[in-house]
């Protein structure tokens, strides 16, 4: 899409952060801009923000995991500005913690919200971005956490992981269909991300660990040096504009991930391929090519 103006996108997250970072790039574009969020005093608090420099602009309060509210929230989007083009999962929650200490809301809070919350999104919107035939892009926020593990934030990482995942299978299958699919990977971004507790759901109260308010203090510093929101929100333009895979933004982190990808190609085997198991992975192509890209719209 290398054209942005008059086209619309939907963020979610879009109150604070990275999210409002991706608003106010696109609002620059002269596209309309949705932005939703589960807090409404922040929302309201963009909103005002944003409508400083454009009138196509419009707040929804939204709890991405709840399927319903979503799809009133596109119904929305469409009766307001039509076609939607740009769909940002951005919303995300941090869990931090061992694993052993990890409760089952630890988990269904942090991959309901990460995870679910893109799935929903996609489920949601894509049909009927396919329906318009009017092209468009799909923005995932993932993290270097989706790259690479590390103790304490295995809970987070796990579904940063799948969201890198599903983003790189999604942009093969949506490609030939003109939808581009971008995963955002950053590390340390200037936002309050560390204190997104304050949103857990009473539903997901429990919890098998209890941070310190030391941790969070040098966890919020650590973010001090970070990247600025509106920053990302331009590299995220760039990426839709070029159609690029992946946003990522900190050199400072790429060598871990080298280490990371040397640590796995050295585990590989050295035996031969059994020629018979070659040539047998051509029936795995080939019934995967039965499935066919349109199957992804139906039921």
């Amino acid at each position: 899409m290398q054209d942005l103006n008059g086209k619309t996108a939907f963020v979610t997250g879009g109150a604070s952060g990275i999210g409002l970072g991706l608003a106010e790039a696109f609002v620059d574009q002269g596209m309309n801009v949705v932005i939703v969020d589960i807090e409404q005093a922040a929302l309201d608090k963009a909103k005002a923000s944003l409508a400083q420099k454009s009138n196509r602009v419009h707040a929804i309060k939204l709890d991405v995991t709840d399927r319903d509210a979503y799809a009133r929230a596109a119904d929305e989007v469409q009766a307001l500005f039509g076609n939607l083009h740009v769909l940002c999962n951005n919303a995300g929650v941090a869990s931090r913690g061992l694993v052993q200490n990890a409760s089952y809301d630890d988990w269904d809070w942090t991959l309901g919200v990460n995870i679910g919350g893109v799935v929903n999104g996609i489920r949601t919107f894509l049909p009927r971005m396919l329906a318009h035939g009017e092209g468009g892009h799909i923005v995932n926020t993932s993290s270097m956490a989706g790259l690479g593990s590390a103790p304490g934030n295995v809970v987070y990482s796990t579904s940063k992981y799948a969201v890198v995942g599903l983003s790189e299978g999604l942009r093969k299958e949506l490609g030939p269909q003109n939808i581009g699919v971008t995963v955002l990977c950053p590390a340390a971004v200037k936002t309050n991300f560390n204190r997104s507790a304050r949103n857990r759901p009473d539903t997901f109260a429990d919890t098998g660990t209890e941070l310190t308010e030391e941790f969070y203090q040098l966890a919020d510093k650590s973010f001090e040096g970070g990247t600025e929101p509106r920053e990302m929100g331009e590299m995220t333009v760039t990426a839709i504009k070029e159609n690029k895979p992946y946003v990522l933004p900190h050199l400072e982190m790429k060598a871990s991930f080298e280490a990371r990808v040397k640590g796995i190609l050295e585990s590989w085997t050295t035996e031969p391929a059994d020629p018979k198991r070659v040539a047998s992975q051509k029936y795995r192509g080939e019934a995967f090519a039965k499935i066919g890209v349109g199957s992804i719209t139906k039921g």
